[in-house]
This record gives C-alpha cells, structure tokens and sequence, in this order.
C-alpha cells in the first residue's frame, strides 16, 4: 500500500459540529511497516479527527501531502531549480507530474484539484450542464452556495424570507440536483461562498476551483484557488483532469508591518494601482517577505480576493503561525499540526525566479481608495478629496457600504466597530446612509454575541442578510434615481459602471471597511481620519483613533443556525425537476457542431468601444434571476456595450433592415435568419466575473467568434468551452481597419493547429477587401471543443 491511499474525508463543514464521526482510514499494523513512521503518523492524526462525516465519494477526498511531497520531489528533479509556492501547490497537482511539459506562461497543465464550489448564480448552468453529461455523481467533493440571489432591501431577516420565497424553484433545484449528484448544499443565509470556503474547506495546499472569479479568496489560508467557469467546474467534478496554462508568478514582496489607519486592503488597492486590471493575467501572485507574518489570515484573504481585479489567475500567502491560529480557532488544528508537518511544501524555496517582483514597505504604506468605475485607480485617502473637486466627482457620499467577501471577516467588522464607538462617544452617527453584511451565519452570529453588530447599527447602519447583496448589484437602492450623479464608498473588490446599483452615474469607490465607516461617519470624501477632525454633539473637536481590534473572537466562534444540507449516501429515489414551461430553469440542448468549413461572411453584431467587462456582456442585479434559463438570460447580451458606431449602449444596427435596435433582439434576427455573426471588442476584454453566461449567451444567440485586442483569462476559457472562438489581432492596430457595417471571412479553420493564426478576410460595403492574421492559444484539446460544437459535446463522443 503506498501514501496515495490515505484518504481523509473533509466533505461536512468543520463547523457543523454536532454531527458524529464515522471514518474510514487506510491503516495498520501492516500499513504502518509500509509506509513508514511519518506516514503512519500522518494517517493517525487524519483518524483522530471527530468533526466531519464520510460522504459518498469516500476514497477521493483527503489532503494530499504525501502525494503533493512526490510529485513536487519528481518536478524538482526534472527542472533542477528552487521552486516558489504557486510552483509546488500547482505542480504537486498534475495528471502525470514525469511527463507535463512545464515551462510559465506557455504550456497548458493537466491538474486534479481538490474539490469545486459554486454559488448559486453559476451553480445553476454548472448543474444543468453536468446533468446533460449523464454521469450518476461527482469524483470530487463539490459544494453549492446560496449567495447571490439575495436582494438588499431592508434588512438581513425580511430580505431572507423574500428570496427564499421568489427564488424557491432555484433553491429547490439545486438543493435537489446536490442531493442527487453528490454535492454539499449550503442553504440561502449561510453566507458568502468564499468565507464559507475558508471556514470549512480551505487548507495550506488545496487546489481548488470555484465558479465564481473571487474564488482566489482562499489564498489567505496558504492555498491555489481558482476561479473559473461552469463547464470547467463540469471537467472537474465529472474526473478529468483539468487544463490551466501554465502560470507565469509575480512575486510581492512584503517588508515592515501594517500599523495605524493602513489595512490588508490598502496592501492589494496599492498592487491593483502598479499592475492595473490587466497586470496579473497568466500569473500567479506570491506575497512574500517578513512583512507577511503582519498581516492576520482573513487579512492575507482579502488581498487574494482582490487579486481578481487585476486579472490573476489567483492568489497566495505562504503559511505561517497566523494560518495555524486560523485553523485552530475554525476547529481545524489536526490540519494545522499536518501542515506544520509538512511546512517546508507550503513555503518557496530559497532562492527561487519570479518573473516580475514588486516591493511594498508596510511602514510606508498609506491608507487607499481606488476608482471610481475601475478598481486600479488608486488614490491615498488624504489625496482623494481633492481629486475629486478636480475631477468633478461627487463629495458628498450618500451610502457606505461594509462587507462583502472581501471584507467581511470577524477583525473586518471590529475595526469597523471600533470607528464606529468613538463617534458614538462623542454624539455622532453616519452623515451617509451605512449599511453592514456579514460575510457568514458564523460572522453573523458571532458579531452579534460580541456587540459589534449593535454598535453598528447604533451608528445608523442597516445588518443586511449573509450574502452579496449590493455588492453585485443585489440591492433594491431607492435614495437616488437612475441617471443621478452620486458617490458610494464601500470595502468591496469591484466598482465597474452601475456594477452596485444598476445607475451609470454612481461614482463608487473600494477601500477598507475602517475607512467607509470614517467616510461614512464624515459624509465626504474630504475627510482624511488621519489627520483632519470631527465636531461632536457638544461642539467639540475630536480625531478618530486608529482602530484596533482582535482578528480572530477571544472564545469560539458562534455557528450560529445550522444551514448545510449534506447528500444523502443512497439517492437513487431522488428526482430533479424541471418545469418545461419555467421562466427560471431551461434545460440545456447540444450546440451545433462545426461544419468543417471556414466562417464566411460574419457579420458583425458590435464593435465595442473601450471596456467590455463581464457585467457588460451578461449584466447581473435583476438578470440573475434567470441565471438558470439560457435563453431567457439571453435578453441581457451585451446590453451594457457601448457601440462604437453610435457611441451608445444596447443600440446596434441591424445590416438587413439598417434601423438600430436593441443587442439582443438583433442577434435574435440573425439567428432566426440563419446570419452567423462575430463580435470586435477591445483590450482586456471579458474582465471581472468569472460568469460563462458571457459566453454561453452568445453561443446560443448564433455567435461564432469574438475578436479584440486581448482577453481576460476566464473569459477566454469560457468562450472555447462553449465552442466559440476567442481570437486576437497579430496586430492590435487592425482593430481600426473593422468598421460596424464589414462582413468578415476567418480561413484556416480545416488546418487549425495550436500555435498557428488564422486568416481574417475584411470585406468592404464599397468592395474592397483586407486581409490580416488571427492570433489565439488553443491547444489540440480545445480544438476538439471546437469541432465538437463544445467542450461538454466532446465529453459525450469520447464516452460513446
């Protein structure tokens, strides 16, 4: 028997404590002469564990150190160099670690991660495409979570009870689907996917892929997690091994430490100004450097989180004492003693290459406030004020908004707390509206216990429900109208064009939950807490203190109520119902497969001008109902576009009748006419969500291709899995040689081969015709995606 059959089940949530044991471990009297002292003891350690249950995939799930420890030792020995964090954990993960081929930035590796997580608004398209493979259950441990369907409109308890109550069909279908194919299903009001993950299921070392693009979170608990979209959630949970192109990693090196006003946000705000949003795609990012152990775990979290918006593939810390605290106080500290075991694979190695370094001085370091309407706009605190009479931007903020995954952790809410208590000394409450989300049932829960949350809403803060809520766009705003010009200030990751509330004119800035609740406090952005001052009720002047709170509760932390449903061992009588006539879910029919033949004379739906993130292709608040109905979804295609035609959003000509329409209804037209279509976009293009409806709905409106400048990495992935092709100008130049009304002809596609461009021929109203080259990064695999009609169709020929 080798180390590979120890298996440690880690399915059921470390906080559902009440459940009973019951373990199955590989080992014996036998078992500890095979394997040796030290993996007999690592196997005894998994045994001791009394909080977690088996489940149905019993010999899959374990942490996986000892094969990690040989499969780095195989990769070590090929390459022959240091190897840095991202290396090992990414590397300790392949297929086949003897024969990948390994070299940053161009190869493509075949990963098995750990496990997958989805939230609710992706989960729905994941389940409804691993219901079409015909597989009977996951080979992973998989888990769903209710948290982005929840609309903020008065508060947490009202909230909860209406989205239970609209979107019952969903929770049903997916409560159901879980139970069915074998995947954990946490209930609406447990929380925010990415805390729920690292309170349960993160550990130093996992890889593990989320449909969801903050997935990265988990970085902050020593880990490789990934965001991603449906259908490679799909790959992963139906066994095959995964692809990701080899990740080039950018080194952060941290020096001195954090102190006063400046916060774990301040350090990835900083990161997003130098490499903006497109700076870390293809890369990892490693922090590194003794200015790290300054920093508490949820903090190291929500810098990973973050690294989403500057395009990473994700995020990660090396593990240290705080993780080990971490864990301990989360009922993990067996997997913190493995992992101090284990430690040197969870550190680079000494004098290991980054491809690029940056240096940050935490003593130097200043409070920040990034945007408005990009997330890589930095600004110091002091310095936003006056940007902002400049610039034009709106002073007087009208909401300030706490929480979300980034920013909803336990020392989050205390230092926030601790801002809050000393206006209260002196009389003050918010100047702006206020309003708080827990990031978990558990942080609920335990806020309230320690009185944080009443301190909170003493100040004027309203406790919203544990979700996403405004955070994307789940927010019910009734204080301004569409079309006002306002500014918000919130600690959450993303601040994209009506990303909060639907309204372009809203100017929204991100920085850390201490400084909105100062801001808010203030009611502009004028007010500098480190050095200008507060009128108190008696007419006295005040300056705030810098917070200080404790990053992990003195006691337990409270659970709070149980909201996890695990899949029951024997679900052979379970059903999965979905309604033909239902405006929610639509079960889903192959796509088309390539004809074999070039792509002659694609019209060209839009050329967008300047930035097209996710939120502009599938926008989401109000259209996340139908995340679960595909052709429904559909309606909102690059709505939020702007033409560059027209200068206009949702407006396109049609080319057979010439009159301007909206997006979709247009690419309706050329569908039912049997006019395949492309679109032309710009730089960075599919930035933000990891959402494959971006890609799904094109597929499904008649799309063939989508050709820019570059693409963002999930966006890019998601696209070929539908069967669509992403494809880049060998010059970027030849963007401006597409004009709206040209028709365009991509040759090549009979001799596609990785590495080789394909041909685009431009074709003229007056015509005249210009040909120029296609770049893109499929690899043989992807290819088959593509003759297939998609990825998910090339599964089902290759179980046949």
């Amino acid at each position: 028997m080798t180390p590979d059959s120890i298996f440690y089940h880690v399915d059921l949530p470390f906080r559902c404590k009440h459940l009973k044991a019951h373990f199955t471990v590989l080992f014996s009297s036998v078992l500890q002469k095979a394997l040796g002292v030290r993996q007999y003891h690592v196997a005894s350690v998994l045994c001791q564990r009394a909080k977690v249950a088996m489940s149905h995939f019993e010999p899959n799930e374990y942490i996986r150190y000892d094969l990690i420890e040989k499969n780095i030792n195989i990769v070590r020995k090929r390459l022959n160099r240091p190897l840095t964090l991202s290396e090992k954990i990414v590397y300790g993960h392949l297929d086949d670690p003897a024969n990948q081929e390994i070299e940053r930035g161009k190869t493509y590796l075949r990963l098995r991660p750990d496990r997958v997580a989805m939230q609710d608004a992706t989960a729905q398209m994941a389940m409804l495409q691993f219901i079409s493979s015909g597989l009977p259950k996951v080979a992973v441990p998989s888990t769903i979570h209710c948290d982005h369907l929840i609309e903020a409109q008065v508060g947490g308890e009202k909230d909860l009870r209406r989205a239970k109550d609209i979107n019952q069909e969903v929770y049903n279908f997916l409560a159901t689907a879980g139970a069915k194919y074998g995947v954990g299903f946490w209930r609406p009001g447990s929380g925010i996917i990415h805390q729920i993950i690292l309170e349960n299921y993160a550990y130093p070392g996992v890889l593990l892929i989320g449909t969801d693009s903050h997935t990265p979170n988990g970085g902050g608990l020593g880990g490789i997690c990934i965001g991603v979209g449906g259908a490679d959630a799909v790959d992963v949970m139906a066994g095959i091994p995964w692809e990701l192109k080899c990740p080039k990693v950018i080194g952060v090196k941290l020096t001195g430490s954090l102190s006063g006003w400046t916060s774990p946000k301040d350090v990835i705000l900083k990161v997003a100004g130098i490499l903006t949003v497109k700076g870390g795609t293809g890369a990892i990012v490693e922090y590194h450097g003794p200015g790290v152990d300054s920093i508490s775990c949820t903090g190291m979290a929500t810098i990973c989180n973050m690294g989403a918006e500057i395009g990473a593939t994700t995020s990660v810390f090396p593990y240290n004492h705080r993780m080990k605290k971490y864990l301990s106080k989360t009922g993990r500290a067996d997997i913190a003693n493995l992992a101090e075991e284990f430690k040197d694979h969870l550190v680079p190695d000494p004098g290991c290459q980054y491809d690029q370094v940056i240096e940050i001085n935490l003593n130097e370091l200043k409070p920040h406030i990034n945007g408005p309407f990009t997330p890589d706009l930095a600004h110091p605190v002091a310095d936003v004020g006056t940007v902002a009479e400049k610039e034009g931007w709106p002073l007087d903020i009208r909401v300030g908004l706490i929480g979300s995954c980034t920013n909803s952790s336990y020392e989050d809410m205390g230092r926030s707390a601790a801002v809050a208590k000393q206006a209260l000394a002196h009389g003050l409450k918010c100047k702006s509206q206020f309003t708080i989300t827990p990031g978990s049932e558990q942080i609920r829960a335990t806020i309230e216990r320690d009185g944080y949350a009443q301190i909170l809403r003493d100040v004027g803060g309203i406790v919203l429900a544990n979700a996403c809520g405004p955070c994307i766009g789940q927010w019910d705003r009734k204080d301004i109208k569409k079309g006002e010009k306002n500014t918000i200030v919130t600690s959450y990751n993303r601040n994209f064009t009506g990303r909060n509330d639907a309204n372009p004119e809203t100017h929204a800035f991100v920085t850390s939950p201490e400084i909105v609740t100062a801001l808010a406090i203030a009611g502009t952005l004028k007010f500098n807490p480190e050095t200008d001052f507060l009128t108190g009720k008696d007419g006295k002047k005040f300056k705030l203190e810098a917070p200080d709170a404790d990053e992990l509760p003195r006691s337990d932390f409270d659970p709070g109520q149980d909201t996890y449903q695990h899949p029951p061992k024997d679900s052979t009588g379970q059903r999965v119902d979905v309604s033909p006539t239902s405006q929610r879910l639509q079960l889903l029919e192959p796509f088309d497969k390539w004809d074999g033949k070039d792509l002659e004379d694609l019209q060209i739906l839009i050329k967008v001008k300047g930035k097209c993130t996710t939120d502009h292709i599938s926008a989401a608040g109000p259209w996340l109902k139908f995340r679960g109905h595909l052709d429904n979804i559909s309606n909102n295609l690059l709505i939020g576009a702007i033409n560059i035609e027209n200068g206009k959003a949702n407006s396109v000509r049609n080319a057979v009748t010439q009159e301007f329409g909206p997006v979709p209804d247009t690419a309706r037209y050329y569908k039912k006419h049997g006019i395949r279509w492309v679109v032309i976009g710009d730089e960075n293009y599919g930035e933000g969500s990891s959402r494959e409806h971006a890609a799904l709905e094109p597929r499904h409106l008649g799309g063939r291709a989508i050709i820019t400048k570059s693409f963002a990495r999930i966006h890019e992935t998601n696209l070929k899995k539908q069967g669509l092709l992403p494809l880049t100008f060998a010059d970027p130049a030849d963007y401006n040689k597409i004009h709206p009304v040209d028709k365009l002809t991509i040759q090549g596609l009979k001799d596609f081969a990785p590495g080789k461009p394909l041909k685009c021929v431009i074709k003229h109203p007056n015509g005249t015709q210009e040909t120029i080259l296609l770049n893109h990064t499929f690899n043989e695999t992807q290819i088959e995606w593509f003759r297939a009609g998609s990825a998910l169709n090339r599964m089902k020929e290759l179980q046949q």
